[in-house]
């Protein structure tokens, strides 16, 4: 049974103009605020991905529906979920956030927690690894499988095509890439309409996705230790990698001065459209701010959290170290490269 009144309300946010300094002035951008549909901005892929199985008979009615998530996709499923009439296993790890953990339980959503990291693979791994061994427990139950499901950024063609009705030109998107599943489906339908927009992709120091190493990370919700297959590399212009203590005065600017702010995510895009504003005067610069601020009462808007790993009161950098390529050194802050590859394709570092 699908409940058609759910569905409709993860439609039709709005596409807010943000011009507060981040961190110094710059002509402005616009964000669209997907933590005001019901799920967030990934329901929209969950949705897609248990309509898409559902559709090609691997979700059967009432089957339940297993994955490994570090929050947001959770609240998506959990949507989805209750909407398309499937009970919902996610699998989490140790260091996602009590309250977060509640709220996906408050949600009807049933939750796998792992306690160690997987030597090579970190938590993405060994949440993979638990997901397998549930599916193998649980009858008929259905992997969606985000990082290589193309029903993932298929999802959000639905989020591109709102930017197309709601601005008025776009020359520049900016995304967070994760999964890579909002930045592949939302660039489709955009240059849909704009055929050039530049694509700017956006990632947290410590992942691995376009190139760095990985490492342990205390940003959620951007960035992998596994090499994500739904990641468009083609369809970047440049990547920025942004570090946690730039996130955190993000954030916190956005809070303070424009209402609207959100999480890691939002932080990083909304430094990067700001820089991107700055540098391509009179460029139309849109981004996705992905959630609300809610989950990181504890962490980003927490003073002793954020003091206890020195993410406060750093200097603030006003523009990206720009390297050659992602293996030329390895980034601990706010940097650029106009590079992009798959680093799983054959790589040669310039001489």
């Amino acid at each position: 049974m699908t409940d058609h009144d759910l569905l409709a309300l993860m439609r039709d946010t709005p596409l807010a103009r943000i011009t507060v300094p981040l961190p110094v002035p710059h002509p402005g951008f616009r964000a669209k605020l997907e933590c005001l549909g019901a799920g967030g901005m990934k329901a929209r892929a969950a949705v897609s991905m248990l309509l898409g199985a559902r559709a090609r008979g691997q979700l059967r009615p009432g089957c339940p529906v297993v994955e490994s998530t570090s929050g947001t996709l959770g609240i998506g499923l959990a949507f989805a979920g209750q909407a398309l009439g499937h009970p919902v296993v996610l699998v989490v790890d140790g260091e996602l956030e009590p309250a977060m953990r509640a709220l996906l339980r408050a949600h009807g959503a049933r939750v796998e927690v792992v306690h160690r990291p997987h030597p090579t693979g970190g938590w993405q791994q060994a949440r993979l690894e638990r997901v397998h061994r549930l599916c193998r427990e649980l009858p008929d139950a259905y992997w969606p499988d985000q990082y290589n499901n193309p029903d993932n950024p298929a999802g959000y063609e639905s989020l591109g095509e709102e930017i197309v009705r709601q601005a008025d030109g776009v020359d520049v998107l900016v995304c967070s890439v994760g999964s890579g599943g909002h930045s592949a489906g939302t660039i489709r339908a955009v240059r849909r309409r704009w055929p050039h927009v530049r694509l700017i992709g956006v990632d947290t120091v410590g992942s691995t996705i376009f190139g760095q190493p990985a490492r342990p990370r205390i940003m959620r919700g951007l960035g992998s230790s596994i090499y994500p297959r739904n990641v468009g590399y083609g369809e970047f212009a440049e990547v920025h990698w942004v570090g946690p203590a730039e996130a955190v005065h993000a954030c916190r600017t956005l809070a303070g001065g424009a209402f609207v702010t959100g999480g890691w995510s939002t932080g990083a895009v909304a430094l990067v459209s700001a820089w991107a504003a700055r540098v391509r005067p009179g460029a139309r610069v849109v981004t996705v701010f992905p959630d609300g601020p809610h989950r990181y009462l504890g962490t980003i808007f927490d003073d002793d959290y954020c003091r206890s790993r020195g993410l406060l009161d750093r200097p603030v950098a006003t523009r990206p170290v720009e390297i050659a390529h992602p293996g030329a050194v390895e980034v601990d802050g706010w940097a650029r490269c106009t590079a992009v590859a798959d680093p799983l394709a054959a790589w040669e570092v310039p001489a």
